[in-house]
């Protein structure tokens, strides 16, 4: 992948840019952020298509007792609390051009 002429390890030393080279960024293993966000030590990571085994009631009845319950590929934010959640983008967080790649 490569943004602005740059690839994704080199992404690190340009400080802000669009949303478009930071989701090719996360795609690529990296954490990303916004330098506008607020809280500190958030960031957004991208989880690719996988599966897991059936935790609940729910998906044992629904999957199978043994089952692999498959999902989707998401992004997901590391919150201030430590707790990581699935995250959508706000239209501001789209069309900012604050995205900075973290490792």
């Amino acid at each position: 992948m490569a943004a602005f002429g740059l690839s994704v390890d080199e992404l690190n030393g340009v400080r802000h840019f669009t949303f478009g080279p930071a989701i090719e960024a996360a795609k690529s293993g990296k954490r990303i952020a916004r330098d506008g966000w607020n809280g500190k030590g958030m960031f957004v990571y991208y989880v690719p298509a996988n599966s897991y085994p059936a935790q609940t009631g729910v998906a044992k009845a629904h999957f199978g007792e043994n089952a692999m319950v498959p999902y989707n590929a998401y992004l997901a934010l590391k919150g201030v609390d430590g707790t990581v959640n699935t995250w959508v983008p706000s239209v501001n967080d789209a069309l900012a051009t604050d995205w900075q790649v973290l490792d």
